[in-house]
């Protein structure tokens, strides 16, 4: 049963497909329809410990970890808990995000949400592509605690163009490890179409983007109508009372009247 579900289920990294190349695509399937779908460019801002130089106090130094281009990758899909992993040079750093589907009592009545409910990050101190002289090197866990983010409703992606950043605790003396995530467009439930994302629903920053930029469109339009209304406005008003007898100011031309 575990061969069959496993020949079941495809997994692929896609990123190549992307033209910037900071950006990640991952793409799970099982029994050959699409269940999840992830893109994103993701960084992650490590600080650890070196000694100074006087090597008696240590200092803390900071580690640029990008999401690497060609990572391994895990996935899973149900109906209301799904899961991606990803790992890179060589298992030093793995990233896994846990997804989950539940229903809200809302104005409107029951609606069902989904939302990123957890983010476990493992590196490793003694990988040195970006830990310079660790003191006591060795792999450390950052997870996230109480997380309730990329809340979307249910049969919709999450889309965010904005940068957002997620804080996450280490085990290495409970420092806090920060998550930067950018170009984001994710879906792990309800995907209606093979490798094709559903409806977007934007995320409150870059709505706010959005209303900004056609703000001045609208105020532009709305102050054009206005002037046209106006001119119209004259120009029938003007129109009406040249077409109307006009009455002598002056008394004695009264008589001449009729």
């Amino acid at each position: 049963a575990a061969a069959r579900l496993a020949a079941e289920q495809e997994v692929e990294n896609l990123s190549g497909l992307s033209p910037n190349p900071e950006k990640d695509i991952f793409v799970v399937r099982e029994n050959r329809t699409t269940c999840l779908m992830a893109e994103f460019a993701a960084k992650f801002i490590v600080p650890y410990d070196v000694w100074a130089s006087n090597y008696v106090d240590l200092i803390t130094e900071q580690a640029d970890i990008p999401l690497s281009r060609g990572a391994e990758m895990k996935g899973k899909c149900g109906t209301n808990e799904s899961e991606l992993e990803i790992s890179w040079l060589e298992q030093a750093y793995t990233l896994k995000l846990f997804f989950l589907k539940e229903g809200h009592n809302t104005s409107r009545g029951p609606e069902a949400f989904w939302r990123l409910s957890r983010i476990q990050f493992t590196y490793d101190t003694a990988e040195r592509t970006y830990f310079k002289d660790a003191v006591s090197p060795g792999k450390h866990t950052a997870s996230s605690h109480r997380l309730s983010a990329l809340v979307t409703p249910a049969g919709k992606s999450y889309e965010c163009q904005a940068q957002q950043t997620i804080s996450l605790i280490s085990s290495d003396h409970q420092k806090s490890v920060q998550l930067l995530l950018s170009e984001v467009r994710i879906q792990p439930f309800d995907i209606a179409a093979d490798f094709v994302f559903s409806e977007e629903h934007k995320c409150p920053v870059d709505q706010r983007e959005q209303l900004e930029e056609t703000l001045p469109l609208i105020l532009g339009l709305i102050l054009g109508l206005v002037i046209v209304i106006t001119l119209c406005v004259y120009h029938i008003h003007h129109k009406l009372t040249a077409n109307q007898v006009q009455i002598p100011r002056d008394r004695s031309q009264y008589k001449h009247m009729g």
